[in-house]
This record gives C-alpha cells, structure tokens and sequence, in this order.
C-alpha cells in the first residue's frame, strides 16, 4: 500500500511537470535539409527544444548492422517533442535512468537544445555522447540535458548510437557486402552521422557548424578519441572534451578486422548460425536474447581501414588527428582498489597482487604507489585499479595530443566527493546514478574521492535534475565551476575568464604538466604522478 501511494505521488508529480513544462511553451517549426520539424518554446526559459529528431534511416531490416543511411525527405511537418527510443540494450549497470520512448532498434535519433532568437547565428554548438560501454547509454538521460548549457549561450545536441552486437557486430560477410569492405563500428559510424547532421542543419537552430565541439564521459569520451583520429570526422569539429577514457589499450582499443570479424564467427557459430543473411532476418527479441545468453561485453572497435585506418596511438603519433583544442581529465578515484585486489584491501593483498601482475617489475611499481598506512595503502590500490581501468588510457590520449599537435590542450583531475544518497537503501553505481543493495552484498568502502561517472550532471549544470543525492551548496558551487570552464572552452577553445582560477595550457614536453584540481575550491597544481603513467606506458608498449 505505501509502494502505492509513493508511485501514485510520484506520477503526479511527473504529470504536473510535463503539464507545467507544456503550459510554458509554444510550438516552433525550423527547416531543415529533409522537411520541416515542430518543436516547443519555452517562455520561461527562452530555450527552444526538438527531441527525437531523426538523423538517419532506421537501421533495420536490410540496413541492420550496415553503415547508417541518410534520410529521406519527409512532406508536411514532423513533430519532435519526444525524446526517440533509446538504442537496444539491457540494464547492464541498472542505473541509468531514461526518457525515452522505449527501446527499440530504431533508434537514430537526436535532439537539440537553443537559446536562438529569430535573427541569432554562429552559436557555438556542443555534441555530446552519452557513456555506457558502448552496450548501454542514452542521450535522454537527464544528466545529459542540455537546457543548462544552452542557457550558456550555445547550442547543445545530445545523440544515440547503436550499441552492443547491434553497434560493433564485425563478420567477414558483413564486410564483404560494404562498400568500403570492413564492418563494425556502427555505432562510430552513427556518431559520425550525427556530426554530418549538424554540420548541414544546425544553422538552422542557430549554430555556426564550424564551431562544434565533441563532448563525451567513458565511452562517450572514447567516442570522441575515435571521432578526433577518425578521417571521417576530424573536418567536421573543431574542439574536444574528454571525460575518464580513450580508446587506447587497455581501455577498449580498436582491434584489427580480422580479429574482430573472427569473433563475429564465433559469436554466429555459438548461437548455431553459419550464415550472416539467416542471423540478419532474425527478430530483434531473437538477437536480443542471443546476445544475453552470450554473457558477451560487446564487441570491440575495429581498425577497419576506413572509419579507423590504424590505432590511435599511430594516428596521433603520424598527427593525421583532428588539430583541435583538446580538454580533457578522469575523476580521482575511478574505481574502488577492491577491482585490483578482488577482495579487502590489506598491504599482504596488495602486495601480492601487485607480484601476480608485474612478476619483474614489482618493486617499481609498489615503489610507484605508496602503501606504508593504511590511508596510503587505499590511495595505493584505488588509484591502481583506476590506473588499469581508465586512467592511463586516458592520459596518453593527453600526452599523445600535446605532443603531436600545436593545439592548446587543458588537463583537469575532478575530485569532489559526493554528498550522501537521499535513500539509504541505494547504492551509488559505476556508471552513474543508484542501483538497490544487495541485502548480502558486503558494506563498500566509503569514497575516498571521485568516482566513476560522478562529474557528468556537474559539468552539465544538471545536479538539479538528478535526485539521488543531497546536494549542497559546495557541490553547486563545484558545478558552477566545472560548467563554466567547459562553457569557455567551448566557445573559444579555452576554458578560462576573469572570474575562475587559472588553467594553464599543457605544453608539449612539460614533465611536470598543469592540472587544474576541480572540487568545492578549484585550484591549479602541477602533475605530481606522471611516473605511474610512464611506467604503465611501457608496460602497455602503445
């Protein structure tokens, strides 16, 4: 009866709002290159919105698993006031929360926040890609809203991307039938569609196509690394910010096509199919199912010649990337030290563990992060893990920019700890937001900084959206700062004004290099661990 009348209220609740949000707007019609589409106006904010608009022909059928396609024209008006379905997926982490219109295949969609008025142009504009592993994500989660940051004077487009075996899926048959002979990276692909999009339509709303930054968190981060060293895409931008993540091994690296294509077969051999034309005219419950049973992450990127014509370590290196202003940082405690110890942490554990991973290096790595205390030994095993899972991959993207471009490039270390959760029966999930407790789940170790996914709603000026937890003034003010920074950056290519603290630009061969420390009081310091990053960049030979 209480789980009743708390989702009664809490669905009156909603209605008020759409109904509130409804009784604020107008409807608004702009032409774009395929019809006319009707969005709202919002007199209260000043913020015109068109969601669900689509970028590209429904991948299904025939086009399932085939490079996306451009739209046909449409008569009469199209009205875009609801956010498209999300891309298929299953609740890989649990915690990501959703408006969209269900899950479906379908899933080619966009939408676009502006602050235009009728003679308002040349608008920065803002892409961003949601994370997720690129198995799950959705870019009608409300961390991602882009109503904040339009307020700020730009245009904001947030876009999905088929994911899982309907984004990566690579089979010798699938590349045979491709006119650029190679297959996989749909869901790159799908990105690199979305930014054509803009470059032709967002005129239309305001924005100066040649002022388009790319923006993404983990795997939307390393969507945009591929994006940035992709030739399919590097004309089309002319800013970058990655949040946590690269791809660069060991963080989901794009693998050779016949790697990759050789996992496809298996893939097909398992589920008891020899032929990718009788796997193609399966149902997507059918394909859905399959994939589950697989126990498969997905499937990795593809060094297929064409979207990725090596990796990106010889991309950068050869400085055939995309020469743009480069922002980018990862959380200080991506992940818990109990990843690398896969139990308590304790200095015996560690120790060995570190012995089991590098055998002849050991010694310099326990040398590399310090253990003596116990609050020593907790920074020693969470950065490690954090070391492995993103960060390194992330900092080499860093270093390989600096080094090889004569762009401006800005490095942060986010480190606000987040308040409480408001329902103590919730924990806090990897990718973001809450998921339930397990009731034999042992007591995780409190934060000792940020996690994973935790800066998203706070450099999108979107704490105010996302309910999980007791915000305070000290994480508005962490906001207000992170969202500031970005909102420079992406107008002018620097993150820095009169009112905030400086950020220095790294150069090239700095060993030493500016951070800037972003938290209740920001502040600017030089890198103090690189050696950790050198080390494991031999260890990883990229």
């Amino acid at each position: 009866m209480k789980q009743s009348l708390i989702l009664s209220l809490f669905m009156l609740i909603i209605h008020q709002e759409i109904i509130s949000q409804n009784g604020n707007s107008f409807p608004v019609q702009v032409k774009i290159e395929n019809g006319t589409i009707e969005g709202n106006y919002n007199t209260h904010t000043g913020i015109q919105t068109y969601f669900g608009v689509p970028f590209a022909k429904p991948p299904i059928g025939e086009l399932r698993w085939k490079a996306p396609q451009p739209l046909d024209n449409w008569e009469g008006v199209k009205e875009t006031k609801v956010f498209g379905p999300r891309p298929m997926q299953t609740l890989v982490f649990g915690d990501m929360k959703s408006r969209s219109n269900g899950v479906s295949e379908d899933c080619l969609y966009l939408n676009v926040w502006t602050p235009a008025k009728r003679s308002t142009k040349d608008l920065p504009v803002l892409v961003y890609f949601y994370g997720g592993g690129n198995v799950a994500g959705d870019a009608s989660e409300p961390r991602y809203d882009g109503e904040s940051m339009a307020k700020k004077g730009m245009v904001v487009v947030t876009t999905n991307y088929r994911l899982n075996v309907f984004g990566n899926l690579a089979h010798p048959e699938l590349s045979a039938e491709a006119p650029y002979k190679a297959s996989g990276n749909y869901g790159q692909l799908d990105q690199n569609m979305a930014l054509q999009w803009v470059q032709k339509n967002i005129a239309a709303f305001g924005g100066d196509p040649k002022k388009v930054t790319i923006a993404g968190e983990s795997a939307g981060s390393i969507g945009v690394s591929a994006q940035m060293a992709s030739p399919l895409s590097k004309n089309l931008i002319a800013g970058a910010i990655g949040e946590s993540g690269a791809a660069i091994h060991p963080t989901m690296a794009p693998v050779p096509l016949a790697e990759a294509e050789k996992q496809g077969e298996e893939f097909l051999k398992n589920a008891g199919y020899s032929s990718m034309s009788d796997f193609r005219k399966l149902s997507t419950r059918e394909i859905y199912e399959i994939y589950n049973e697989s126990k498969r992450f997905g499937f990795p990127m593809v060094i297929d010649g064409y979207f990725l014509p090596k990796s990106l370590p010889g991309i950068f290196e050869a400085e055939e990337q995309a020469q743009v202003p480069l922002l980018v940082g990862w959380n200080s405690a991506e992940i818990p030290g109990m990843a690398f110890t896969q139990g308590p942490v304790t200095k015996e554990v560690f120790i060995a563990k570190v012995q089991e991973a590098y055998p002849k290096k050991y010694e310099e790595v326990l040398e590399l992060y310090p253990h003596s205390t116990q609050e020593e030994l907790q920074w020693a095993a969470t950065n490690l893990a954090s070391d492995r899972f993103i960060v390194y991959s992330t900092w080499k993207w860093f270093d390989l920019h600096r080094k090889n471009s004569d762009q401006p490039v800005y490095r942060y270390l986010y480190s606000k700890l987040r308040p409480e959760l408001r329902d103590k029966s919730l924990t806090s999930g990897l990718a973001g937001g809450t998921v339930e407790k397990s009731s034999d789940a042992p007591e995780a170790p409190k934060p000792i900084g940020a996690p994973h996914a935790a800066e998203i709603e706070y450099a999108m000026g979107n704490l105010h959206l996302v309910d999980d937890y007791a915000w305070t003034a000290d994480d508005y003010k962490a906001s207000k700062t992170m969202q500031d920074y970005f909102a420079n950056f992406i107008k002018t290519g620097n993150p820095n004004d009169d009112n905030l603290p400086e950020w220095p630009k790294s150069d090239s061969n700095d060993p030493r290099p500016p951070v800037m420390i972003l938290d209740t009081e920001s502040k600017m310091q030089k890198a103090e661990n690189d050696a950790r990053y050198l080390f494991l960049d031999k260890t990883y030979t990229n």
